[in-house]
C-alpha cells in the first residue's frame, strides 16, 4: 500500500485577507492563493469562512487533496479573541493544523525559525519578539486602543483632521480634500461612512497620506511623523527587552523608514522570508 503524499502549507490572515502558499514534501511550491479577511477579533465567522474558501482554492490550484495538507496558520486576533486549539484539522478539512498569532508566524519567517523581532506596519500595528524561547508583545491593541503608527491609524487620523476643518478649527487641505472625495463632501458624509468603516477602511487611506506627506502637506507629515515615533518606540521597547535584531514588516514597512530617525532605520535588519514561509516552517516542525 502506497502512503498518501504529505503537503505543507502557510497561511497569513489579516484584516485586510489572507494569503495561502502550498508545498511539497521537497520543498517546491505548488500553489498561491489569495482570499477574503481573516481577523478573529473583527469577525470570527466570516474569518473561518474565508479561510475554509482559501484552503479549496489553494489546493484546487495545487491539485492535491485537502485532506493531505499539514497547515500552520498566523492569524490576526488569535489569542485575544480565539483559542488557538479551536482551529482544529477536522474544521479546516485538512490532515494536520497549528494555529498561533500572525506576529508569531511572521517572525519565523523573518528570522528563519530564529530569535529576533518584528514590528508589523500594516492595517494594525504591533512588536513581536523571540528571545530564548521566551515570547515579548507590545502593541497590538487594535485601532481602538492602539496600534499607533498603522495603516487603520493613518487612515483614522486623516479623518480626525477633516472633521477638525469642518469645525472650523483647521484650513481645508489637500488631505481633507481626499477624505472628502472618499467619505463624502458634507458632515453628515462623513459621520456616516465613520460609522460603518473597518480598520480597512480606514487603512484605504494610508497611501493618500504617505503620498501628500513625501509633498510636504503640512497635515499628511505631522501624522506620518507622529506615526514614524509610534514605530521607533515599538522597535526600542523590542530592544529594551533583549532582542537585538529587529525587521520592520506589513505594507507600510518600505514607506517609514525615510521618516525614522537614521539610527533606528540603519538597525533594521531585512526579513529571511515572509510570514507563509513562517508558517510552513510551524507545519513542518510542530505536531498538535
Amino acid at each position: 500500500m502506497t502512503s498518501q503524499a504529505i503537503y505543507f502549507a502557510g497561511i497569513d490572515g489579516g484584516g485586510t485577507g489572507c494569503r495561502m502558499r502550498i508545498r511539497d514534501s521537497d520543498n517546491y511550491v505548488l500553489s498561491e492563493a489569495t482570499g477574503g479577511p481573516a481577523n478573529f477579533y473583527q469577525d470570527a465567522t466570516t474569518a473561518l469562512l474565508n479561510i475554509r474558501g482559501l484552503i479549496q482554492d489553494a489546493s484546487a490550484k495545487a491539485g492535491v487533496d485537502p485532506s493531505q495538507l499539514h497547515v500552520g496558520l498566523g492569524l490576526a486576533g488569535l489569542v485575544t479573541s480565539v483559542d488557538p486549539a479551536t482551529l482544529t484539522a477536522e474544521k479546516l478539512g485538512v490532515a494536520r493544523a497549528i494555529a498561533d498569532v500572525d506576529a508569531y508566524t511572521a517572525c519565523l519567517g523573518a528570522f528563519g525559525g530564529g530569535d529576533g523581532g518584528i514590528v508589523i506596519a500594516g492595517t494594525g500595528s504591533i512588536g513581536f519578539g523571540v528571545c530564548n524561547g521566551q515570547r515579548h508583545v507590545v502593541g497590538g491593541w487594535g485601532m481602538l486602543l492602539g496600534d499607533r503608527g498603522s495603516g487603520a491609524w493613518l487612515g483614522l487620523e486623516a479623518v480626525r483632521h477633516t472633521a477638525m476643518v469642518f469645525d472650523g478649527f483647521a484650513p481645508e487641505t489637500d488631505l481633507s480634500r481626499r477624505v472628502k472625495a472618499l467619505a463624502g463632501n458634507t458632515m453628515f458624509d462623513v459621520s456616516t461612512w465613520s460609522a460603518r468603516a473597518t480598520p480597512k477602511d480606514y487603512g484605504g487611506l494610508a497611501p493618500d497620506v504617505f503620498e501628500l506627506a513625501a509633498k510636504s502637506e503640512a497635515a499628511s507629515l505631522a501624522i506620518v511623523l507622529e506615526g514614524a515615533k509610534a514605530i521607533t518606540m515599538l522597535v526600542q521597547s523590542l530592544h529594551g527587552k533583549g532582542i537585538p535584531e529587529v525587521s520592520l514588516l506589513g505594507g507600510l514597512a518600505g514607506l517609514y523608514p525615510r521618516y525614522l530617525k537614521d539610527e533606528i532605520a540603519r538597525e533594521l535588519v531585512l526579513p529571511i522570508a515572509d510570514a507563509l514561509e513562517g508558517a510552513i516552517w510551524m507545519a513542518r516542525h510542530h505536531e498538535r
